[in-house]
């Protein structure tokens, strides 16, 4: 048993998507028997029927859409490779940028023109952590890579360029209250940024904290802190405004406030050869300041 072709799932997710074997042929360009053919074709190589045949066109079968699931992003994405080259030149011509998606969001987004302008190209972000945005590094789907991990990573060239201030930050009405007995919104379920806060700031990790809601992207923690949800520690840049309005209250003040580095990385040797990738990461430094 063959695996059906291209040009046979084509037909397939055509099918599928109009419902109908003669609109399907004449998106496609094809004969209806051709059309048929190639169902046909899909069927004999997965070895159930794909659609149920009526008076008003075609239903795809219970297995039939599990396939369609399967295939039909594929599909898609090698018909976009193939037909649409000038999409692929205007890839290969951009400068691929990574990063947490708040950092970049609320840093990077906002002066986005000066990147473009900088790198005299087109810029992608693409949002992640740490590790996966380096293994997307490592494998050149990205160019630079703002990361909140030293990439200790053969390939990669990395220099600390940004400290990160975190604040212990709460809504007004939680102010004078003791902040081990205010709820908290959590990155985690394991409290990992409270916990590092902790220990810098007191000493000692944090003991009975009651947690209110885990919400995984620090400006949605800063939303529900802000509606009064009860207190976090977030980086100083996604609460600078809030705190400067009086809509967030710092719930402690210490001399030295935690910080974390962030490193600007990219792959060895490439900064030098591509002017573009240079300049990006230039002006990257100059906007995360």
């Amino acid at each position: 048993m063959s695996a059906p072709s291209l040009d046979h799932l084509r037909t397939f997710v055509t099918v599928h998507r109009t419902g109908s074997l003669t609109r399907a042929a004449q998106l496609l360009g094809l004969s209806q028997a051709t059309v048929s053919a190639h169902v046909q074709a899909v069927e004999t190589a997965v070895g159930f029927p794909v659609f149920e045949r009526g008076r008003g066109g075609v239903t795809t079968t219970a297995k039939g859409l599990e396939l369609v699931r399967r295939v039909a992003a594929h599909v898609d994405a090698l018909e976009d490779a193939v037909l649409l080259p000038d999409r692929s030149a205007d890839a290969a011509r951009s400068v691929h940028v990574g990063g947490a998606a708040e950092i970049l969001s609320i840093m990077v987004v906002p002066r986005i023109a000066e990147l473009i302008e900088a790198a005299d190209a087109p810029i992608r972000l693409t949002f992640g952590l740490a590790q996966e945005l380096l293994d997307a590094l490592v494998g050149g789907a990205l160019d630079v890579v703002v990361s909140a991990l030293p990439p200790h990573r053969e390939g990669i060239t990395a220099v600390p360029f940004y400290d990160e201030e975190f604040a212990l930050v709460a809504a007004p009405v939680w102010g004078g209250r003791d902040p081990e007995q205010v709820p908290v919104v959590a990155y985690a379920e394991n409290l990992p940024i409270v916990r590092r806060y902790w220990r810098s700031v007191f000493g000692r990790p944090p003991t009975g904290l009651r947690v209110a809601a885990v919400v995984p992207d620090l400006r949605g923690i800063r939303d529900a802190v802000r509606a009064g949800v009860g207190m976090s520690v977030l980086p100083a840049y996604v609460v600078a405004d809030d705190l400067r309005s009086g809509a967030l209250i710092a719930l402690a003040d210490p001399e030295i406030p935690p910080l974390n580095t962030l490193y600007l990385a990219t792959r060895s040797g490439d900064a030098e050869r591509f002017p573009g990738i240079r300049a990006t990461a230039i002006a990257l430094r100059r906007i995360i300041s």
